[in-house]
């Protein structure tokens, strides 16, 4: 082209000045790069979110699961898990299939799939951690329709000396303990699997489900889960950690409580009926998992809880006592 002291741009089919034809494939090049990204992450399906994503603890949500309402896409999430634990080898497709894929040659104990539980780390003194739509809602229903007709008054654990009219207002719900093994729905194993996933426990080392309703005025005052020989005799077995899954929202109140949390209110004359402290608000599907004893075995002092009184509202609550040696 006359006048024109530039060379056509090859592949943009004009005979542009040079400085132009640059500037305009550039535009093209990251539009089309931008479309495809923004496809990329609106094409994959699996892990889905209520709720817009979070920053619980390293990188973990809420919400989890699309039957909890409208679905959020988390394919940058993962990206920048797979950047963060530097994992590249994986494939991110596949990871987003379902959450989890085949991955590496694994022991005989072992399997073949990578599991994504997402959890924040509410404490470290105790060790506390949330794990955000760890179970769906037809599931938690499940789970309660099972426990419901077989409800008691719960009972407590008594000390040398203890009667149980002597504290029969500590502990006001009620409750029932259920077995994996005579659930013909499946549904407790699968529960039982995925914690034993999340907390690197075997499921033998498991108690029965103790599921629990409480109702409005109900309560469970500030306790610990282990038992200290010199208050309850001897042990063959602690409990070491403690997993809860809340199977129901609770309108108001019913929160988990730490009230040592961080060795606070120690020295205080705490009053064990009161409130305060770490309090984690229950919601349907979420679980929370704390531990009694430190790796060494000794007992945690700042791992006291209990459950603040039902002010509106029900709570259901499985937990899962888990010891320190194998339970069958």
């Amino acid at each position: 082209m006359k006048g024109n002291k530039g060379r056509p741009a090859r592949g943009c089919g004009y005979a542009l000045p040079l400085p132009i034809a640059v500037l305009v494939c550039s535009a093209f090049f990251f539009l089309g790069y931008y479309i495809s990204l923004s496809n990329n992450q609106r094409s994959h399906g699996g892990i889905c979110l209520s709720r817009p994503a979070q920053k619980l603890g390293f990188k973990a949500f809420e919400g989890l699961g699309p039957e909890n309402g409208k679905s959020v896409d988390v394919s940058l999430w993962l990206q920048e898990i797979v950047v963060e634990n530097d994992v590249d080898r994986i494939h991110r497709q596949q990871l987003l299939e379902n959450g989890e894929t085949v991955q590496a040659a694994h022991g005989v104990t072992g399997d073949d799939l990578i599991n994504v539980i997402p959890f924040q780390v509410l404490s470290w003194k105790p060790r506390a951690l949330l794990f955000p739509g760890f179970a769906n809602k037809q599931q938690c229903e499940t789970i309660i329709k099972l426990a419901k007709t077989k409800l008691t008054p719960s009972g407590l654990a008594l000390r040398k000396g203890e009667t149980a009219d002597a504290t029969k207002d500590v502990r006001t719900s009620s409750g029932t303990f259920l077995s994996a093994s005579h659930d013909k729905t499946g549904t407790l194993a699968w529960v039982e699997e995925r914690m034993a996933k999340a907390t690197m426990i075997p499921r033998a080392h498991g108690e029965a489900f103790n599921v629990l309703r409480y109702e409005l005025g109900q309560k469970y005052n500030s306790h610990y889960d282990v038992f200290n020989p010199e208050e309850y005799g001897p042990q063959k077995s602690q409990r070491m950690a403690s997993f809860l899954l809340y199977l129901s929202d609770v309108e108001e109140g019913g929160e988990t409580m730490f009230p040592f949390e961080n060795y606070q209110n120690m020295n205080m004359g705490y009053d064990y009926k009161q409130c305060i402290g770490l309090r984690v608000k229950p919601k349907q599907g979420d679980a929370l998992l704390f531990y009694s004893m430190f790796p060494n075995g000794t007992f945690d002092a700042a791992a006291l809880h209990g459950s603040c009184p039902v002010v509106a509202g029900e709570k259901w609550v499985a937990t899962k006592w888990i010891r320190d040696s194998v339970e069958r």
